[in-house]
């Protein structure tokens, strides 16, 4: 039987977001999921694949940002961003059983994850699903100041074919970052894992990611090695 999702709402500031929190039996760790800039917590990219993590042993959060949440286009600011990632950490952390708690998004929920430890939001690790290095384009501008300070174990997954990550340059952030950082490439997949030629759902494309990632948080949290 799949997991069952409950529905949460916590507070950013003055704002109530979404979110959909799910619980298998004596989950090894928790993820908390935000998604990308131009799709809330409910595509089915990101149900697929905290479905499909359930299956395999993590608890998860899926949230809305606070733009999203009250139906605009245009990303939050990364502050607003960052107090978003605080609360729904939060919020995680009160459901949980003090099993290691983890970051995740897609492309702009996953760099909003990275700033905010930077900033000092504690996580066990960080998960990029399709980090956004540059924009389409433009590799001269690189969003990678910030990770270089970053220890937590990071794991980067990114499409081949991504155009917000040149492939040379996404590896030379990564060799720099140094050990804490792992770099897994999707061979042929773009900027949401589709690849050419070959017909998946969205759903399915999540899922697919689901043990990569499970595996990763298991080699790096404490309690499962």
């Amino acid at each position: 039987m799949p997991t069952a999702e409950s529905p949460v709402t916590f507070a950013v500031g003055d704002v109530q977001v979404s979110g959909a929190y799910a619980r298998p039996d004596s989950p090894f760790a928790t993820l908390v999921v935000a998604h990308g800039a131009g799709a809330g917590m409910e595509h089915p990219f990101l149900r697929g694949f905290t479905r499909a993590l359930n299956d395999d042993g993590v608890a998860t959060l899926r949230f809305n940002f606070p733009y999203r949440e009250a139906g605009r286009k245009f990303p939050d600011r990364p502050p607003v961003a960052i107090a978003a990632w605080r609360a729904a950490m939060d919020e995680a952390a009160a459901h949980s059983a003090a099993e290691p708690l983890w970051a995740a998004g897609k492309s702009f929920g996953g760099r909003m994850a990275s700033m905010a430890v930077a900033e000092g939001m504690p996580a066990a690790g960080l998960i990029y699903l399709g980090y956004p290095l540059h924009p389409p384009g433009k590799p001269e501008k690189l969003r990678d100041e910030h990770l270089y300070g970053l220890e937590t174990p990071m794991l980067f997954l990114q499409g081949t074919r991504d155009t917000f990550a040149t492939p040379e340059l996404l590896e030379g952030v990564v060799s720099r970052i140094g050990p804490a950082a792992t770099l897994q490439w999707c061979e042929g997949g773009d900027h949401s894992f589709a690849v050419a030629g070959t017909k998946r759902s969205a759903e399915e494309t999540g899922a697919s990611l689901a043990g990569s990632v499970a595996a990763f948080m298991r080699a790096n949290s404490p309690s499962s090695r």
